[in-house]
């Protein structure tokens, strides 16, 4: 019994085109019986995007490490409350805001070159919290449930706008969100994907699309070992003719015994 866990990411189309780098970046991290896991999106305005975004998930990892890693804390084995989980990833958010801040001193160029979106998940085998900044997607699925996408995701007043964590009002447009129930699949992706996994008619996961993820994790041992499926559908020229965009995938899947 436990988590099984794989993040990828692919470089869009139109980035290779303009020789951009993939400005996406996932991880995630397993304490025991919890996993965290988060991913960004570089703002494709800003110049150094693919460097915060990747240290933007590098440090709230780095967070949560910290938080399990004394004891006397006691790690996440008690759930959070919506105040207390709002309270957290604040913190969590304003530590990223630091880091992101000090390598911009560091390097000699503005914050905003940084900008990125940010997704967040915390899960235990009783009970989830999640929290989004700007676009992209977290599905979720409990035992014999449907897929249930958490957010509906932030597009801003103008197309193809919406917020990062570097924005002046990143903490006011945080979504955050606690499930009382433990959820066995978990999907967190960036915006680059919305369009084949997401009902954007009315913000409804579509199951075709997570449905063979979800039995590909059900069926491989180790899927950060075995992640070719992964790699071949990221770069696949089915997927591309759809979306020219950074792709991410953060896959999860809680094993009953």
């Amino acid at each position: 019994m436990g988590w099984k866990a794989i993040a990828r990411s692919a470089t869009g189309t139109s980035h290779k085109i303009q020789k951009i780098p993939c400005q996406d970046f996932g991880h995630y991290r397993i304490f025991n019986d919890v996993i965290v896991g988060a991913v960004a999106d570089g703002a494709g305005s800003a110049k150094y995007s693919q460097i915060g975004s990747k240290l933007a998930v590098e440090t709230v990892l780095k967070c949560f490490a910290e938080i399990n890693q004394y004891p006397d804390r006691q790690g996440f084995s008690q759930p959070l409350g919506k105040i207390e989980a709002e309270k957290l990833f604040a913190k969590i958010v304003n530590q990223v805001i630091t880091d992101l801040n000090n390598q911009a001193a560091k390097e000699g160029y503005s914050v905003n070159d940084l900008a990125c979106t940010l997704l967040v998940f915390v899960a235990t085998p009783d009970w989830f919290v999640a929290m989004q900044i700007g676009d992209g997607f977290i599905v979720v699925r409990s035992q014999n449930s449907e897929y249930q996408l958490l957010f509906e995701p932030d597009k801003g007043e103008f197309f193809n706008e919406t917020t990062f964590v570097t924005s002046a009002n990143a903490l006011d447009e945080m979504q955050v969100q606690v499930i009382s129930a433990k959820q066995e699949f978990i999907c967190a992706s960036t915006d680059g994907l919305e369009k084949v996994a997401i009902r954007l008619s009315d913000w409804k996961a579509f199951p075709p699309f997570f449905k063979p993820f979800d039995e590909y994790l059900q069926e491989i041992a180790n899927p950060d070992a075995e992640d070719q499926y992964i790699i071949d559908f990221l770069n696949s020229e089915r997927l591309n003719s759809r979306t020219d965009d950074d792709k991410t995938l953060l896959l999860c899947l809680f094993e009953r015994e």
